[in-house]
């Protein structure tokens, strides 16, 4: 039985061929599962919902909202336009009270010489798969607490489960598990977040030039940006 929506959210702003190559390994690697995508310009891919928010964080999980509100199934899994996704990651099933995090994620600066994989054990929204009613209820009350979304304290309108004390928000449950094949997330210059650190950005202790599944950090990046 299908009991799990890929929701792929994107503003549509990475350069090609990047953006074509990425969205190839999310399709290939999440098998029979439904994907919707909620993107600023209107796609070929999966479900599609278009949105017209300017960008920025509070519109990152407006557009989850969107897909959680559409998929159907019992869970869903975040899909970020940068992070490349094995099979084996949507394998796992959180409690329905839980949000669920895959610390399985290796970043590679699109910057640095030679290319290199680090790891920072960290939860992050690209990596999490959640109960769809869960989300919906728990996104739902964050937007209802801050109807002006002006008012919105960005530093922790984070990772689901982390930061509801700070938001004032009912305090939910998170669990982290590691898949044997990991993601990996690609840190550049049209990210979101890049504006903020440019490539002042530190890469994690745990490093490493080659990863199971991947391969190189050379041949990846080669690979993803031809």
């Amino acid at each position: 039985m299908i009991d799990l929506t890929v929701l792929y959210y994107t503003a549509n702003v990475l350069k090609e061929p990047f953006a074509t190559n990425a969205r190839e390994i999310l399709w290939r690697s999440k098998g029979d599962y439904p994907l919707i995508s909620i993107s600023h310009q209107p796609m070929t891919y999966g479900e599609n919902i278009v949105v017209d928010y300017p960008r920025g964080v509070p519109s990152i999980y407006r557009q989850i909202l969107l897909g959680a509100k559409a998929a159907t199934t019992d869970f869903v899994a975040m899909a970020e336009d940068d992070t490349l996704y094995s099979p084996e990651h949507f394998n796992f099933r959180p409690k329905p009270d839980e949000f669920a995090y895959d610390m399985a994620r290796w970043s590679i600066f699109s910057w640095t010489t030679p290319p290199t994989y680090s790891l920072k054990y960290r939860i992050s929204n690209s990596t999490m798969i959640a109960p769809r009613k869960l989300l919906i209820e728990a996104l739902e009350e964050r937007f209802a607490r801050y109807p002006d979304e002006s008012k919105i304290p960005l530093p922790y309108f984070g990772e689901l489960g982390k930061y509801e004390g700070a938001l004032g928000v009912t305090v939910r449950k998170t669990v982290q598990y590691t898949a044997t094949t990991p993601c990996v997330v690609f840190s550049h210059p049209d990210a979101l977040g890049y504006g903020f650190q440019g490539n002042r950005k530190r890469m994690g202790e745990l490093r490493a030039y080659e990863i199971p599944f991947w391969g190189t950090a050379d041949h990846m990046i080669k690979n993803i940006y031809n």
